[in-house]
């Protein structure tokens, strides 16, 4: 039996067991030099004159990465993309309920909308990286990476199409970029292009070079519980430790012309 995967994902995991203060977030859990590296261990492949990422033990899950900008050098780990739960349709409590479970120093994301706001916890976006959502209506993603210590607020709304995001299994760092520190990286469901948030853009498959809509800063926090509850009771806050069955297939995106013209720089 192959306990590779195994342990790979127990290793990113014990990297999210718990939610430091931002400054020691943004320390890798291993060094550089012992993080698993994708290429060594057989996670980038070619195949039919294609280059390819593992993406899981079905061949499907593959990701073409033929295209890419990235260096296959720098990839590391390679668990699978549907090891950590990126939600699809989270669930919400009030204020009110919250407050029995979270400490005022608690690290929260908040989404600022018009009729509604939602946070998110810091420690269950840690568990979670991506939290696929809503805000008044409109498609949002919240995200946090833990070996970057970045987290952000999303749009997911390109023209008329609503993307859906997850994790690949696998996180890149480049040296130039961000201080040199590892980020993990996204995928879509319905293109299946790889998206790098440290550079903020796709970085293979058919979204190659679409930025990532980051809110405007005005509309999002990165705050504490402390200030969520004195200055949003309103707010809906998210529910820790959901989980979802993953989705075995999903409406794929053909054509993208429109959003490669429209979202790319």
């Amino acid at each position: 039996m192959n306990y590779l995967p195994t342990l790979l994902f127990l290793l990113l995991l014990s990297a999210c067991a718990s939610s430091p203060e931002p400054k020691q977030q943004r320390n890798n859990p291993l060094p550089k030099q012992q993080r698993p590296i994708s290429i060594e261990n057989g996670k980038i492949f070619e195949k039919n004159g294609r280059r390819w990422l593992f993406g899981g033990d079905v061949e499907t899950m593959h990701f073409d990465i033929s295209n890419s900008m990235l260096e296959d050098s720098q990839y590391h780990y390679g668990i699978g993309r549907e090891a950590f739960p990126a939600l699809l349709k989270p669930a919400f409590t009030s204020v009110e309920n919250a407050d029995v479970i979270w400490e005022d120093s608690s690290r929260f994301l908040v989404a600022l909308g018009k009729g509604e706001i939602k946070a998110y916890g810091v420690k269950d976006l840690i568990r979670h990286e991506v939290v696929n959502d809503q805000l008044d209506g409109e498609p949002i993603m919240a995200a946090y990476c833990i070996l970057a210590d970045l987290g952000a607020i999303y749009k997911r709304k390109y023209g008329d199409t609503e993307l859906t995001f997850a994790l690949s299994g696998y996180t890149y760092y480049d040296e130039k970029v961000w201080e040199g520190l590892d980020g993990f990286v996204l995928w879509d469901r319905e293109t299946e292009s790889l998206w790098w948030p440290l550079i903020g853009k796709a970085v293979s498959g058919k979204l190659k070079g679409v930025n990532l809509l980051e809110m405007d800063k005005s509309k999002w926090l990165d705050t504490n519980w402390k200030e969520v509850k004195d200055n949003y009771p309103q707010a809906k806050v998210m529910l820790s430790g959901l989980d979802f069955e993953r989705p075995t297939e999903w409406e794929r995106l053909e054509n993208v012309s429109e959003i490669v013209t429209s979202f790319s720089d």
